[in-house]
């Protein structure tokens, strides 16, 4: 666990600046990609920065309004740097509907756009391990393994560096110029959701932060599975429609 930095006589939070740095890499190689979707690469960066940018706004305002007696009494801690003072299931709502918005003004296809984003949202789900490596944020279960990790007075898994390692792997199977050609719009995509829907399954059992529900299997396992399904029954949906666009050409 390694929460701050130090420097020059400032402490700074390693785990927001990894995140930071992981959508700044991201955004970068998605710019650079995003041609061979269609995709302008200034139009992709104002809808990553929009996005972003209402990501954090709606999160503060997302949990202001779910605690307003604490924002009225001090308006400033509105604009505070207290990283806990967010909801960021509310800020992911909104900047989902921020960046809707702008690609409908912008007229940008869905499918080719979720593949133009897929290597931003890869390099990210590769750093969020690792920012709460840092943190000490959704830490593994006990374990006697020789690898190991000390944290929060046992031997646990080091399931962060698991996912960190999972996610890599993914980022590199679907490193952009990978997919085939014929391939239709938003496989990449689909593939990157059900992939990483795959590892979740698997990783969060070794997880010691989260609490099982039904049949020993955890929220967040339930979750994977049906986004695995969709995932999955997308690239289905997908395949087919490419091929009836096929034969409907060739008639």
């Amino acid at each position: 666990m390694f929460p701050y930095l130090n420097l020059f006589g400032a402490a700074i939070a390693v785990s927001p600046l990894v995140i930071l740095v992981a959508i700044w890499l991201g955004a970068a190689l998605a710019e650079r990609t995003s041609d061979r979707h269609g995709i302008p690469s200034e139009t992709l960066y104002n809808l990553i920065f929009i996005a972003l940018l209402a990501f954090i706004l709606g999160g503060r305002l997302s949990y202001a309004a779910q605690y307003p007696s604490a924002f009225i009494a001090d308006p400033v801690s509105l604009v505070s740097r207290n990283l806990g003072l967010f909801d960021p299931v509310g800020g992911a709502a909104i900047g989902l509907v921020a960046a809707a918005i702008y690609g409908q003004r912008k007229q940008l296809a869905l499918w080719p756009t979720l593949d133009a984003l897929t290597p931003a949202l890869a390099v990210l789900l590769t750093a969020i391990p690792l920012a709460n490596l840092a943190s000490g944020e959704a830490f593994g279960a006990p374990s006697s393994l020789p690898w190991a990790i000390e944290l929060w007075g046992q031997s646990r898994h080091p399931v962060q560096i698991y996912e960190a390692l999972a996610a890599g792997l993914i980022l590199w199977w679907l490193w952009p110029g990978r997919a085939k050609s014929q391939d239709p719009a938003g496989t990449n995509f689909l593939l990157f959701v059900a992939a990483n829907a795959f590892s979740r399954l698997f990783f969060e059992g070794l997880r010691g932060s989260s609490a099982l529900t039904v049949l020993n299997l955890r929220a967040a396992q339930l979750a994977a599975w049906v986004i695995l399904a969709a995932a999955l029954y997308g690239l289905l949906y997908l395949r087919r429609k490419s091929k009836t666009a096929l034969r409907t050409r060739s008639i």
